[in-house]
């Protein structure tokens, strides 16, 4: 969730804009999933519920374009799977 943007001048005729973003609604939602057991069971699953901010950071790392599908769904997979991000993770199993 945004919370804030500020925008600040370099100095050499560019802004950057800074944004704060809040994860915390995120991971308590991913928590209470977990607890309740929903999508861990069947075929489908529910891994994980990552704001959209935190896969266009990874994606921008990376250097993978967003129409880049299978390059995309590797470096979701790499991250979650990863242990840094298990607070994002519903389902704790491996896929």
């Amino acid at each position: 969730m945004k919370v804030g943007e500020k925008v600040h001048f370099d100095g050499q005729d560019k802004f950057v804009i800074q944004n704060t973003y809040d994860n915390n609604p995120y991971i308590e939602e991913a928590k209470q999933l977990r607890e309740s057991g929903v999508g861990q069971t069947g075929d489908k699953r529910l891994v994980g519920r990552v704001p959209m901010h935190i896969v266009s950071m990874w994606l921008k790392e990376a250097g993978v374009r967003w129409d880049d599908h299978e390059a995309k769904k590797q470096i979701i997979r790499k991250k979650l799977l990863s242990g840094d991000f298990a607070a994002f993770r519903v389902w704790e199993g491996t896929y």
